[in-house]
């Protein structure tokens, strides 16, 4: 069957995975606020559309450091993509390299991301979680430069593994990120902005920091040099009760103002839900959960299938909001309403449920 809503996606992907692999796709920390809360905000925000512009044309595809993207959108890094599709990390950059995106590859995805590189060369990100300390962090650094990575990762919102109690409830290990995985997330703890200057005087490589909420800590990174600022609160799977996402964009993309471009996820599923980051000044919007669920359902045909289908609506939605180009995006274009549905990770789907 030729996919032909994301509803069908999300459904062949739920009935694809174990609960175990299902719940740590879904889930978030504690009472799982900070998930909810990404999609509260994105619902928040509603449109103010225009008529009567020529829309006949729409063109949506842009550039991020100097790579061209066929839509506003990376593939943000998402760990153990091996658990959704056993081709993990290979599989989403085909994917990427075939629909035409950026793949931000997570450090605790297989394979390697030296074998990645190799299998399916072109432009791609490497995210770099600390497993070691300074020598350890420049000796990756610098084999990540070697293999050909576009730019470099740094999660700055992982000092220490979540409560993800839908994974406790059921005592299951998680594939990755904890102790208890085999994974020791110590390192991380000890990431400061040194940690940060140092990367940016040793190393030639555009560096992203991911994690970002607040506008005094953009305001930092691009004092010290970080070419792309990305606004994250790990899917909610960090620091719960944290502010939606996209409610944190104004004012990071206030304190940036223009200087590097400004990266957001956080419960974008949806093509309207990209260009809602888009009029905010987004310059592109990772979609990890999409990116899961998509593997989940079919591997890369179904990842492909996915983004072609998200990029219609991104068409849709622009030209029925009245514009035909990013350029015309602007935050005029938005105001804050009551959302309509209760919020839920999946609650951009509300026919999941349906029997179609």
């Amino acid at each position: 069957m030729k996919f032909l809503t994301l509803h069908e996606i999300v459904k062949r992907a739920r009935q694809n995975l174990d609960r175990n692999h299902w719940d740590y796709l879904i889930g978030g920390a504690d009472s799982e606020s900070a998930l909810k809360r990404n999609r509260f905000g994105l619902d928040s925000w509603v449109y103010r559309p225009r008529v009567l512009n020529d829309v006949s044309d729409v063109r949506f595809a842009t550039r991020l450091l100097d790579i061209p993207l066929r839509v506003p959108v990376v593939l943000a890094p998402i760990g153990s993509l091996q658990v959704f599709e056993a081709g993990g990390g290979v599989t989403a950059a085909r994917a990427a390299a075939e629909f035409g995106v950026l793949q931000i590859l997570s450090s605790v995805c297989t394979p390697d991301f030296e074998t990645v590189a190799a299998e399916v060369p072109g432009p791609r990100v490497y995210q770099l979680y600390l497993m070691g300390d300074e020598t350890w962090m420049d000796e990756v650094i610098e084999r990540t430069v070697a293999a050909g990575y576009s730019a470099l990762c740094l999660t700055a919102d992982t000092q220490t593994y979540s409560r993800r109690e839908r994974d406790i409830l059921k005592r299951f290990v998680p594939p990755s990120g904890s102790r208890a995985g085999g994974t020791d997330f110590g390192f991380q703890a000890t990431l400061t902005w040194d940690t940060v200057a140092h990367i940016k005087e040793k190393f030639d490589i555009p560096l992203i920091i991911k994690g970002v909420n607040a506008a005094e800590d953009a305001a930092r990174c691009v004092e010290l040099g970080v070419d792309v600022v990305y606004v994250s609160n790990h899917g909610g799977r960090q620091l719960d009760h944290t502010r939606a996402c996209i409610d944190a964009m104004p004012e990071v993309v206030a304190a940036v103002d223009g200087r590097v471009p400004v990266l957001v996820d956080g419960g974008f599923t949806r093509g309207a839900d990209v260009v809602k980051a888009l009029c905010l000044g987004a310059t592109a919007v990772g979609l990890g959960r999409f990116e899961g669920l998509a593997m989940a359902a079919g591997g890369a045909p179904a990842l492909v299938r996915a983004l072609e289908i998200l990029e219609h609506e991104i068409r849709i939605t622009m030209a029925l909001l009245g514009v035909s180009t990013l350029d015309e995006l602007h935050p005029g274009l938005l105001e804050r309403a009551a959302p309509v549905t209760l919020p839920h990770v999946l609650s951009a789907f509300p026919l999941l449920e349906e029997d179609y």
